[in-house]
């Protein structure tokens, strides 16, 4: 392996994936930089300038003239930090996210047709190499903060959220397949019926796989959103995924005018109960009741979505 190796991998990769062509017109107007600039904005809810240069690695004179024209595009509005008024937020406007979501599924149409080029059997072998190019690479560092992306489902991951709730509950508390049960429902309720702009799923990507999840849906009461299925692979804890996940959620919820945010969950999961906690949810209710094969103190969340402050 020489540096002439990785050069030739680069163009050749480059041009596989269009970066160079804009006669694709996969990020046009704007540059694969202000593109990709785009895409943190769209999934991370709470970011700045700071943490936008240190994720990205961008100059900082670079990023001010991006985000400049973004500002004047309508894309994003600057607000300060209510964590730190030296800072400015940023978030995308209604036009920004729709904008987002376009390049983002243009991005995602032609991935699936590279992809579909490839025959069936041998995409494994594609994924295992990209693995282990990535593995390679990052000299054996432990996974960052700023390496999880949260991002919609694809194709497979609601089955995927399924799956993973059912085995690492029985795995850490024993639960039975009532609880596989319970979430299948909820999944394929909003698969076959949700609302884009009042119900959503996240589902946080560390290096290429899923490692977490959460939902927002309507509730029955009037101007109520609940949050559901937030999860967080054992493997991948320790990285704030859980509080990414829940901010995701409490700013969706906001911008989407519901008033109240409301969560069921149970007093043995007390590390998620400190998240919500954390984030200004106030316990209202709590009844014991048996399910899922155990004893259980089922607990009733809400906050306030005009009383939440960052």
């Amino acid at each position: 392996m020489t540096v002439q190796d990785i050069r030739s991998f680069n163009r050749f990769y480059t041009n596989v994936i269009g970066a160079l062509d804009y006669g694709r017109h996969l990020y046009a107007p704007y540059t694969l930089t202000e593109s990709r600039v785009l895409y943190e904005l769209a999934h991370s809810p709470r970011t700045d300038a700071a943490d936008l240069r240190g994720e990205l690695s961008l100059d900082a004179g670079y990023l001010s003239r991006i985000l400049n024209k973004f500002e004047q595009d309508g894309l994003i509005e600057r607000t300060p930090s209510a964590r730190d008024p030296r800072r400015r937020r940023i978030t995308l406007t209604a036009q920004g996210r729709q904008t987002a979501a376009l390049l983002d599924e243009r991005s995602r149409e032609s991935v699936g047709a590279l992809l579909a080029t490839v025959p069936a059997d041998d995409r494994p072998r594609l994924a295992e190499a990209m693995l282990t190019v990535r593995t390679l690479l990052s000299s054996g560092r432990p996974p960052r903060r700023e390496d999880v992306v949260l991002r919609d489902p694809g194709p497979g991951d609601l089955g995927w959220i399924v799956q993973r709730n059912a085995a690492l509950y029985a795995a850490e508390y024993g639960w039975n397949a009532d609880y596989e049960g319970l979430v299948a429902r909820i999944v394929a309720d909003f698969a076959e019926d949700h609302d884009p702009h009042l119900e959503r799923v996240w589902i946080a990507e560390l290096d290429g796989r899923p490692v977490g999840c959460v939902m927002c849906v309507r509730d029955d009461a009037p101007g109520t959103a609940r949050l559901r299925l937030l999860l967080v692979e054992p493997d991948a804890r320790g990285l704030r995924i859980g509080d990414r996940l829940v901010e995701a959620v409490v700013d969706f919820a906001r911008n989407g005018g519901y008033r109240d945010l409301v969560l069921w969950t149970n007093d043995v999961l007390s590390a998620a109960r400190r998240i919500y906690q954390r984030h200004g949810f106030v316990l209202v209710a709590e009844k014991p009741h048996r399910s899922f094969g155990a004893d259980l103190l089922g607990q009733d969340w809400r906050l306030d979505l005009h009383g939440a402050h960052e």
